[in-house]
């Protein structure tokens, strides 16, 4: 699919509304245009990609597809275990402290985490440890006040986390999934932009809009509205020497 278009963002958009009910198709999708994403930037033919907090490996299978030596590290058990697939050689590791060498990836990944944990810069800086000089970090995340901030239970977010919880407990007979302060937390645009273009130790690529059928770099530029607009920020960084 050509990135951005609306054909694209409307595929994604339909795959992303059936998620629950078909998440095979939906992660696959996005995973081929994660990597679609990447090979504007870097071949993956050949390259070491290490895959934080991938879930159950849709990521990670289609990276090794193309030909890159892909390891996928994932905190959550249940995540790993999720429907029928079972990841080769995954890792079930913390994102904070990866049981890896200074240096070793030629790219590390890491799709829509940036949402769930506590401390978003001390995620980056062990990202970039792990990354060559010269090499690509690929993170992405939905910011709070996205439509999609509160994931299953928005966009009841916006009238407070812990009504739009027990909204959905009501509506569908059975807690959420996740709950702010353990699982999500809020991150917003114009401080992760401000806080990642002050690092040292990356440069940043590119900012977009991920799924934005139009002009994605030019939504993150304006504040306030970026907030809202944007759903899901893409940030590629260089690691620096």
């Amino acid at each position: 699919m050509k990135d951005p278009s609306l054909h694209r963002s409307v595929t994604l958009f339909r795959a992303f509304m059936r998620e629950q009910s078909e998440p095979e198709l939906c992660y696959t999708l996005l995973a081929r245009d994660a990597a679609d994403q990447l090979e504007r930037y870097t071949p993956l033919d050949g390259r070491v990609v290490v895959d934080v907090g991938g879930g159950n490996g849709h990521f990670t299978e289609e990276f090794r597809r193309r030909g890159a030596q892909g390891f996928l590290f994932e905190p959550d058990m249940k995540e790993l275990s999720a429907g029928d697939r079972k990841p080769e050689g995954a890792v079930v590791a913390d994102g904070y402290l990866l049981p890896l060498p200074d240096g070793v990836a030629d790219i590390s990944f890491a799709s829509n985490v940036l949402e769930h944990v506590e401390d978003p810069q001390t995620f980056l800086s062990e990202m970039a440890r792990v990354t060559a000089p010269g090499g690509l970090i690929y993170v992405s995340f939905t910011n709070w006040y996205s439509p999609w901030g509160g994931h299953e239970w928005a966009p009841w977010h916006y009238l407070g986390a812990e009504r739009a919880r027990r909204r959905y407990q009501r509506r569908t007979g059975h807690p959420a999934k996740h709950t702010l302060g353990e699982n999500l937390f809020t991150i917003h645009i114009g401080t992760t932009l401000r806080q990642v273009r002050a690092r040292t130790d990356v440069q940043v690529v590119t900012a977009r809009a991920r799924y934005w059928p139009c002009l994605p770099a030019l939504i993150p530029k304006v504040p306030v509205l970026r907030e809202f607009a944007t759903w899901n920020l893409l940030l590629i960084l260089r690691r620096c020497p």
